[in-house]
């Protein structure tokens, strides 16, 4: 079966072959993938995915590649984008937006319109649907505090809205990572309206830190493990020894020891690899099993 032409022939929307990975996660690593589609709607995307199930071909939603580690393997199947699902509503206090639609962006547009409690997001990388899949957060709040509902499409290709109770948000978790034949279409976020000055100040102090803090300049994928409750994962990897060590251009960073960076030619076996001997190390010597908060695709 030559699956791309398949595709092309369902006129779903836009269709790439043997697209190189590394162009799409912010790991910048990975091999080849058979194809990667972008629908030009909900209705294109619930053809492409019948297709790909009646068909058993394999396939993976993709957002911005900022929580995903491929492997330098031929991946064979079909990767999926949602750009196109990026309408954004502003009504008074609640907001729709689509899983397609930048996070950094909806966050920096709804504060600079005085929008308060989106704050934490100015400097995550990914879309609302992959915020929304992940429960993204930083300073203490994530997307389950600003969530009204969701749009998602169901394994049974329904359109159905879930309220932020059903999304079952706890620390970087929610439903769908535990259901992942539901795909979110859009979210609506409910803010409170704060002074838009003293909000881009506070994101400003914010991206100063960031930036004296955070290994910025190197490809990465922000924070790799979950913080262990009542401790840090970047203390209990700075503790055995692992700041600054790699494998081959898989680094730990020097600044943050919970960031592994790309210095150049890493590949996703190598930060695999690293990982897992970090969390070797720290089990071994502090019995604490650490967590992953991004995602080995095979």
């Amino acid at each position: 079966m030559d699956i791309i032409k398949n595709i092309e022939e369902l006129n779903v929307g836009t269709i790439l072959s043997d697209v190189d990975i590394k162009e799409y996660t912010t790991y910048q690593v990975g091999g080849h993938a058979l194809g990667l589609v972008i629908p030009d709607d909900i209705e294109g995307l619930i053809i492409l995915l019948k297709f790909l199930r009646e068909n058993q071909i394999k396939h993976k939603i993709l957002g911005k590649g900022s929580n995903l580690i491929f492997g330098d393997s031929f991946y064979d199947g079909i990767l999926i984008k949602l750009d196109k699902l990026n309408d954004l509503e502003i009504k008074g206090r609640e907001i729709r937006v689509g899983a397609g639609y930048s996070l950094t962006k909806l966050a920096t547009r709804l504060s600079r319109l005085g929008y308060t409690g989106i704050e934490f997001a100015t400097g995550i990388p990914g879309t609302v649907g992959g915020a929304v899949y992940m429960n993204a957060g930083a300073y203490k709040s994530d997307m389950g505090y600003i969530i009204k509902s969701v749009k998602v499409l169901t394994p049974r290709y329904r359109v159905v809205e879930m309220t932020n109770y059903d999304m079952k948000f706890h620390y970087r978790t929610s439903f769908l990572q535990k259901n992942p034949d539901y795909i979110c279409l859009e979210a609506t976020i409910l803010l409170k309206k704060g002074n838009a000055e003293e909000i881009m100040q506070l994101i400003e102090d914010r991206k100063k830190r960031r930036i004296e803090t955070q290994p910025l300049e190197y490809p990465s994928a922000g924070s790799v493990f979950r913080n262990p409750e009542g401790d840090f994962a970047g203390r209990l990897i700075e503790e055995i020894g692992y700041k600054g060590y790699s494998i081959g251009d898989a680094c730990v960073s020097e600044k943050h020891a919970n960031f592994i960076i790309n210095k150049g030619h890493a590949n996703g076996d190598d930060i695999k690899k690293l990982i897992v001997e970090i969390q070797e190390k720290v089990k071994e010597k502090y019995g604490i099993e650490l967590k992953v908060e991004q995602e080995f695709v095979e």
